[in-house]
């Protein structure tokens, strides 16, 4: 991010106007032990905590979290990993060879322009997988992408008291909600998500009260397909006027509280909304917040899309490159169930 080309540390001494003698102190700098990354990301939320304009809904701050594919193709680079990309333009391939990133940031501004602030990104996928290790039972598994999302997003958090965090359909699992639960009972800390849940989604009435014969009580009522509930109960939906894309919309909503999540069973606030033709079924975890506030919310996650662009094509945050000599190439012809590195 301090330099204009990939000529590596004289690049940054010549946009800083630094002595040519700070060379090798500059390198000895990427591998001082006087700074780690926690330590950074810790005084850089102090000091957003202490000086930036936050939003505010219901006394939670507002995160937003996603994840980010890089595409790159060093076969000495630790990290890389072969990844699948969704995407509109025919001219992007299906599978790339890059980086898995996850991202929180923090929503900043007035009520004229809000934003997406960085609060810190992490590589989140691949490394175990090149450097081929073996995790034993004892140790445990990697948590996955989706829930290393949420155990950043609660440390932010953390930094804030209660949150509000807004991600894409993808990250609305029974792992990741669980992860969410087990972090609430480790601290005192809140954080609710406020998310999109997909067009087959299917949740379940409360069971009721009392249940006819013997057995113990049921866990969950009737099916709900919350896809149907457009047509079947079209009369019920609402009309209101909501601040979207920075303009006032009208969108029609229908707000219920029913159960989801096979086996866990958790009641989540679903709304489905209709606007300018398209269907939407967003899901909050707090059955508090209101559901134009859940709709405004949802409006602003795709500030982190523009964050990202900005970080790619702006300030050139993703053009970093590292290798080691030491590492085993990157096999890019691989089948199923084959390690992923060639031999040394």
């Amino acid at each position: 991010m301090l330099r204009s080309d990939h000529l590596g540390v004289t690049s940054i001494i010549r946009d800083l106007s630094l002595n040519h003698r700070c060379y090798e102190t500059l390198i000895h700098f990427f591998r001082s032990s006087a700074w780690s990354t926690e330590s950074l990301r810790q005084a850089w939320l102090q000091i957003v905590r202490r000086s930036a304009p936050l939003l505010v809904v219901h006394g939670y701050v507002v995160l937003i979290g996603d994840g980010m594919k890089q595409a790159k193709e060093g076969r000495r680079m630790p990290g890389i990993k072969k990844l699948y990309q969704e995407s509109e333009n025919v001219s992007k391939g299906a599978y790339i060879f890059g980086h898995l990133f996850g991202a929180i940031g923090l929503l900043v501004g007035d009520s004229r322009k809000w934003f997406c602030l960085p609060l810190f990104m992490n590589l989140q996928d691949g490394v175990k997988t090149v450097l081929g290790w073996k995790t034993s039972a004892s140790e445990g598994e990697t948590p996955s992408h989706v829930v290393q999302m949420i155990e950043q997003g609660f440390e932010a958090a953390k930094g804030f008291g209660q949150a509000l965090l807004l991600l894409d359909r993808y990250f609305l699992s029974v792992p990741a909600l669980e992860r969410l639960q087990a972090c609430h009972l480790a601290s005192e800390a809140r954080m609710h998500l406020v998310t999109q849940a997909k067009s087959n989604a299917v949740a379940y009435e409360r069971p009721s009260a009392k249940k006819p014969g013997r057995g113990r009580p049921p866990k969950k009522g009737q099916t709900v397909k919350l896809k149907e509930l457009f047509t079947t109960r079209a009369a019920d939906f609402q009309t209101a006027t909501v601040r979207l894309y920075g303009e006032e919309k009208t969108v029609q909503f229908l707000c219920l509280d029913l159960l989801w999540g096979q086996g866990l069973y958790l009641e989540l606030r679903f709304v489905l909304v209709v606007y300018e033709g398209r269907y939407s079924i967003l899901v909050s975890t707090d059955l508090t917040l209101p559901a134009t506030d859940i709709i405004m919310l949802y409006g602003y996650r795709f500030k982190i899309e523009s964050m990202f662009r900005e970080m790619k094509q702006v300030t050139h945050a993703f053009g970093y490159h590292f290798w080691s000599k030491s590492m085993p190439k990157l096999n890019r012809f691989l089948k199923k169930r084959k390690p992923i590195l060639s031999k040394p």
